[in-house]
């Protein structure tokens, strides 16, 4: 049986970094509410770099981390909400900028749950003997699509990228990935395009700028993380003693402390990094195994778990042993 495992990791994020004091100068808000509400200290924010230039630097650490070219590789997946163009794609970009000439570049659009989304199509299609070695993208720009005068918002999200190649192998490191959709909320979290407008008739975008519902948003969080994990550990018969980690989405450090309390799971198993961070959509999750690495934090044999929750909505989860 053909398997899937991480084979390198990687990330990025821009120098510059915007506090929850800097936010007090631009919009009213402090420092206490958003901590108290989110956990969000600092997010780093672009001074001019786009997704595809965030996404190469986190292709490059990870390729690096791996011990591989570019031209090794077959498929390049990018998820993200914030693309340079709407076409062509960003994963079309980064193919060009890394060398990747042999690879299929194509983005995928899944909100928060992007990263989760990849790791789902690479095992996939690796599995179908179609591809050997996939590098996955998550990677946002979302400063470009926030209004900076809305508070509600502004103070929640940072700019980053993540990347990992996801490599055929003999040992099942990718084990399960479980993802989904709910159409019906759809409009709970929104990034609107251009307006349909032709000399035929005209459709006005509601939102100019990312709109979020908040409160439904964190109701319909702390509902499925908790739901989703519990049916990846009871499928493979895993117990929290079992799980040396959950990399969540990493959205607001109230919703993970609610999942952990309702798994029973010490709240240390959960990583997070978003008080430096903020939530960087799909980047979030790969940032934090990123990061994870670099700290030593991540050893052979580790079941780790991945959750993520995002617009569409989509949620999804994945079982890794590392």
């Amino acid at each position: 049986m053909i398997h899937a495992e991480i084979l390198g990791i990687g990330s990025y994020a821009p120098e510059a970094v915007m506090s929850n004091v800097d936010l007090e100068k631009i919009v009213e808000t402090s420092d206490e509410w958003i901590q108290s509400r989110t956990g969000i200290v600092n997010r780093h924010i672009s001074e001019g770099e786009n997704t595809s230039d965030l996404s190469v630097k986190a292709a490059l650490a990870a390729l690096k981390d791996a011990g591989m070219e570019a031209e090794e590789l077959d498929m390049i997946l990018l998820a993200t909400t914030s693309p340079d163009h709407l076409s062509p794609s960003t994963a079309a970009l980064v193919q060009k900028k890394i060398g990747a000439k042999n690879a299929v570049a194509m983005d995928v659009s899944a909100g928060c749950t992007g990263f989760i989304y990849l790791l789902d199509l690479a095992r996939n299609l690796i599995a179908s003997g179609s591809y050997q070695k996939i590098l996955v993208i998550g990677a946002e720009v979302l400063s470009k699509h926030i209004d900076w005068t809305d508070r509600n918002t502004c103070i929640l999200f940072g700019d980053g990228a993540g990347a990992a190649i996801i490599s055929k192998s003999e040992r099942n490191g990718i084990q399960d990935t479980n993802i989904y959709t709910d159409g019906d909320m759809n409009d709970l979290i929104v990034i609107p395009t251009k307006s349909v407008k032709n000399p035929l008739g005209a459709i006005e975008a509601e939102y100019h700028a990312l709109a979020m519902k908040g409160q439904d948003v964190f109701k319909f969080a702390t509902k499925v993380v908790t739901k989703s994990l519990k049916e990846i550990m009871k499928a493979h018969e895993l117990t929290n003693d079992d799980i040396r980690w959950v990399v969540p989405h990493q959205a607001n450090k109230r919703i993970i402390d609610f999942a952990a309390s309702k798994l029973k799971m010490d709240p240390e198993k959960f990583y997070m990094n978003l008080d430096e961070y903020g939530n960087t959509s799909a980047a979030s999750i790969p940032l934090a195994l990123s990061e994870m690495k670099q700290k030593g934090l991540l050893v052979k044999g580790d079941k780790i778990l991945l959750v993520g929750f995002g617009a569409g909505l989509t949620w999804g989860t994945a079982l890794i042993e590392w």
